[in-house]
Formats: structure tokens, sequence, C-alpha cells
């Protein structure tokens, strides 16, 4: 039904405006991003309470945490099941259902009941819906950001990079800004009971417009005609790894560095606040607002360097500052409030000038035949490998041997991004 009052627009004789592609792609990127951090700020203030109370909240969260790491685990596998639908029903059917699973299983988690009412039928369904949400995330590329890469100026390759990432800070902004309102406006025990539930209800709505906006262009005759003569087409994963697989692989480990710091800089400092100290987690929620925005204009910035002095040079460039970075970092977190604001915003920074172009970095080495799939299939094993796993490890690490082993743990992301690079350059040189 979607995709055909998207195809009406279209035959009404509305015009597609020619910067509508990219305001599709930021929506997109945006409801996908909002979605992520909903989870992920649950994941710390609410589930560890909710639905592992049987223990104390270190391990509760750390449970919680793995919970949150097997999306990542299932994007993969939902690229391999949506590529089929988009190869046999089309780009549109692939996008509806990838979407409303998405915002179902967004939505149903709502409804997860806590421990002490089901028992572990609740770790269960907490599980099965986090998975939910991996399956559909693998289904949810679009090729919109391929789209935009293809058709920009050679001089504005790096601009046209970043304008997907956006939808990152946005979605951080608006997640985070939905629970500082609802921790300052209720009652812990209000939240605890209610409160906490409506941010995946706006999940489900920002899903269906998000759905709507991209269909609005994916579905038109002249983008699937724009698709088809750029060879934006779907193929099977087996293929493009078997002539993709050294692209496939770099892309993983180019932007482990930014992943990991994305991670370090948004979800595990909030629990380590939330757990080693007695600050509002409100507040600390809105140092993670002003840090998304400064996150916001350092993307922005990242694709006029990026067109200045070369996306490699700059992402090598944001690695070694990454890697500076991590070894204050612990300091830093552990330095009370100034020290927790100059953390936020410094990593914030150095992730809107990685993040903003890390995703084209590999990507525009594969073949036209097998961008569409191996862009997807790439971002999935890279945000697994970077990011999946980035908060329960870090948090195990530093509740175990120390804060310091945080920032080895970023350190250690900036060196593998470093020497991606240096394959990914000379590979550019050998070719």
């Amino acid at each position: 039904m979607a995709e055909q009052d998207a195809r009406a627009l279209h035959h009404a004789q509305i015009p597609l405006e020619p910067g509508e592609i990219s305001i599709g792609v930021i929506i997109g990127r945006t409801s996908e991003f909002f979605d992520f951090f909903v989870y992920a700020i649950a994941s710390v203030l609410v589930f560890p309470a909710l639905v592992f109370s049987f223990t104390d909240p270190l391990h509760g969260t750390i449970y919680s945490f793995a919970i949150f790491a097997l999306a990542f685990l299932a994007r993969p596998f939902g690229t391999a099941i949506f590529t089929l639908i988009d190869k046999n029903f089309g780009r549109g059917a692939k996008l509806t259902s990838a979407l409303f699973l998405l915002g179902a299983s967004t939505a149903a988690l709502a409804f997860t009941p806590s421990f002490d009412d089901v028992g572990w039928y609740a770790i269960v369904i907490l599980a099965v819906l986090r998975i939910g949400q991996g399956l559909a995330l693998g289904g949810a590329w679009d090729g919109l950001a391929s789209l935009l890469a293809m058709n920009a100026p050679a001089n504005r390759r790096g601009w046209y990079a970043m304008v997907p990432q956006l939808g990152a800070a946005l979605g951080m902004i608006v997640a985070s800004g939905i629970f500082v309102f609802l921790v300052t406006r209720l009652s812990a025990q209000d939240f605890m009971d209610f409160g906490w539930r409506y941010p995946f209800f706006v999940a489900f709505a920002i899903n269906v417009v998000a759905l709507f906006a991209r269909l609005r262009i994916v579905a038109t005759p002249e983008y699937e005609k724009q698709f088809a003569n750029l060879e934006l087409t779907p193929v099977r994963v087996s293929e493009t790894i078997a002539n993709e697989g050294r692209n496939v692989l770099l892309g993983a480990f180019t932007p482990l560095a930014s992943f990991a710091l994305f991670h370090m800089v948004t979800v595990f400092p909030l629990s380590w606040v939330f757990l080693f100290t007695t600050d509002n987690p409100a507040d600390f929620l809105t140092i993670e607002i002003l840090g998304a925005i400064i996150g916001f204009f350092a993307i922005m910035l990242s694709g006029l360097l990026a067109d200045r002095i070369g996306r490699l040079r700059l992402l090598t460039g944001c690695a070694v500052a990454i890697g500076a970075f991590a070894l204050c970092a612990p300091v830093l977190l552990s330095g009370g409030a100034t020290g927790q604001i100059v953390y936020m915003f410094t990593g914030f920074a150095l992730l809107g000038l990685s993040f903003g172009q890390c995703s084209g970095a590999v990507a525009v080495r594969f073949s036209r035949r097998y961008r569409y799939t191996g862009s997807s299939l790439t971002s999935d094993i890279a945000w697994l490998f970077g990011a999946g796993f980035a908060p329960v490890v870090a948090l195990l690490l530093s509740s175990s041997l120390g804060l310091w082993t945080s920032g080895a743990y970023l350190l250690s992301g900036a060196i593998c991004t470093f020497i991606a690079l240096r394959v990914t350059k000379q590979l550019e040189f050998d070719d």
C-alpha cells in the first residue's frame, strides 16, 4: 500500500526535486539511528533493572549489552534474506517488509515484560525482538547512498558521502532528548513502570514516515531506471564475496576506529556514569545531545575536508587522532564533570570527522555490479566488528581491570583502521 501511494504521487506529476534524494537518505538514516539509540539508552537505564533484576546492576548491564550485540550478529543474515526479496519482488517490497519488521520489533519492545512477572521468558522475548531489529536493519539498505555517491560530481564526492551520516547525529539528538524529557518529568517509579515505553512507540511512527519518504524516491520510474543504468541491483551475497572479498574485508576494518569511538562516546560512557558515579543520567544525556550537535557539524566539515585534502588522508589523520584520544580518554572520563565534558565534546568532534567519510572509503572500490550488495554487506560486517561488542567488552574490561582498558580497546580499533587505510592506499597505487 505504501509503495502504491508513493507511485501515485509520481503519477500525479508531483515533481521530484534534485535535492530530494539527499532528504530521503537523511530521513532513512535518522529513523534507523533513532531506533538504535532508543534501544541503546534503554539497555542502560531500563533493561538491567527490568529484565535482569535477578542480579546486581553491573552484571545486569553486561547481560543487557550482550543482548544489544545480537542485532549486529543478525544484520548480515538480514542482508542475505532481504537481498532475495529484493531480487525476486523488487526494492519497494524489500524496503516495506524490512521497515515493517523494524518498526514492529521496536514497538513490541515497549511491551517487554519484567523478569519478576514472567521469569526467563522476559530475556527470551528481549533477545528475539533485538534479533528482529538486526534482521530488519540488514534489509533496510535502500541503495540511495550509493546512488547519491555515484551521481556526485568528481570534486564533491566527500560532501555527498557525508550526507547519509548526518542521520546518526540527528537520531541521537532526538532519542536522547525524549529520554531527558521523560527522566526529568516523571518520578523514577513512573519512568520504570511506563515512561520508558513511549520512545519505542515514537520509533514506530518515525519508521512509517521514513518508509514513505524512501519509497517516494526508490519506487518511481525515474529512479528505478537510474538504479538499473548504474547497475545498482541486488547480487547474491555468496557471489559478491567471491568476486569482491578483498574489498569487503578492507571495508570491514577501515571504519573500526570510527565505529569503536561511536560507542565509546554514546553507550559505554552512559553506562559508566550510571553505574559508577552519582551523576544524574539526564544531565549526562544532555551532554551527549550537545556532543551530537558538535558531531553533526563535524560530519559536515568532513565533507569539505575530504574534497580538499582527500578522503584517505583525512581518515588516516583521524585514525591517528583517535589513537591519541584513546590514551587520554580514561583520565578524562574519570575526571569529574569537566573531564566528562571534554571527553564527550572531543570524542564527538573526532567521531564526526571520521564517521562522515568512513563508509565511502572502500565502497568506491566496488565494481558497479557489486556495489549495491557489497556496500550493504560491508556495512553489516563493519558494524559487527567495530561496534557490536564494543559496549559489553569495554564495560567488562573497565569494571574488572580499570578504566584504562577501555582506552586500550579504542586504541586497537585505531591501529586496525590505520593498517587498513595503508593497505587501501597501496592497492590504489598498484591498481
